[in-house]
């Protein structure tokens, strides 16, 4: 896996960041869920994007937990 900012990440690549299978990769990116693009048939995403799409994450799970507690 590349440790470049700006270089695309495979769906092995984003597997392996977030410890998921590349089954579930590709179940996101299909559903528009997790940011990507198509080039010539294989998915490809930036490591910039997928960083801010788990903070994203992070901070819908809190504000979730913190309504939950009201």
């Amino acid at each position: 896996m590349t440790d470049e900012p700006d270089q695309a990440l495979t769906v092995r690549d984003v597997a392996l960041l977030l410890n998921v299978t590349e089954k579930t990769i590709y179940r996101l990116a299909q559903k528009r869920e997790l940011p990507g693009v198509k080039v010539a048939g294989a998915w490809r995403f930036m490591r910039q994007d997928i960083n801010r799409w788990v903070e994203a994450k992070k901070t819908e799970a809190i504000d979730a937990h913190e309504l939950s507690r009201q």
